[in-house]
């Protein structure tokens, strides 16, 4: 609720949110999750799992699709708490939507990170680590935000709960030429692998592939065959 009796000034979450924000964590529907998300030549490769659980013990949910469309070129993946990874990407799908209003075109994947790290750093979304992967004049594009609103790029990156058992196997496989289609194997293989030990990690595969062209997802009920994918 407003403290100002000016209807034009933004609603603003009340300054002891962060106090209360993890009082009920463990009833907090979470995707523990392992995202990953890979840049080549072509454009960006993005791979989640599908599980949800209630503090890490308990499946809440096999079926979250795990990555949402947010720019004409660009997706984003959930990460930590469903219900505040769900109010970031709405709150940031709809800055850019009016910013291509305003300006009659698309944001560029520099000007939508740096956004998105200043409203994980002010707003009050509890628990958030997701990443951004887009396409634009300037190429391909990676990035992770942490829930501080630290913005960092790369050629390739993992956050959630299989974080490492992924990155270890990414390690060994990611290489300067990498393709789309190899990618696309890759990134569901270190979700895979990481499934494998994460609890919080499981339950299916959804895929997204961003090129200048646009953005697909595939969901996988099941995992499939890395080499099929």
């Amino acid at each position: 609720m407003m403290d100002s009796d000016n209807p034009y000034e933004p609603e603003l979450a009340p300054s002891d949110w962060g106090e209360h924000a993890g009082q009920d964590e463990e009833n907090v529907n979470k995707t523990g999750t392992t995202t990953v998300g890979i840049a080549t030549d072509d454009g960006v490769v993005i791979a989640t799992d599908r599980r949800a659980s209630l503090a890490g013990r308990f499946v809440s949910n096999k079926k979250v699709v795990k990555v949402e469309q947010i720019h004409p070129t660009a997706a984003m993946t959930l990460v930590g708490s469903v219900g505040g990874a769900q109010s970031f990407i709405s709150s940031l799908r709809a800055e850019v939507n009016l910013y291509e209003a305003r300006r009659d075109k698309d944001m560029s994947m520099e000007a939508l990170s740096t956004l998105a790290g200043n409203f994980a750093r002010g707003g009050p979304f509890f628990a958030i680590n997701p990443i951004l992967g887009g396409v634009d004049d300037e190429g391909s594009h990676v990035y992770s935000i942490d829930p501080a609103g630290g913005v960092m790029k790369d050629d390739y990156t993992v956050t959630g709960s299989g974080m490492q058992v992924a990155y270890g196997y990414l390690e060994q496989s990611w290489h300067e030429d990498i393709k789309t289609d190899e990618a696309r194997e890759v990134a569901a293989r270190a979700v895979i692998s990481a499934a494998e030990r994460d609890t919080g990690s499981g339950n299916g595969l959804v895929l997204c592939e961003v090129t200048a062209d646009g953005v697909d997802i595939t969901e996988y009920d099941e995992f499939p065959d890395p080499e099929e994918v």
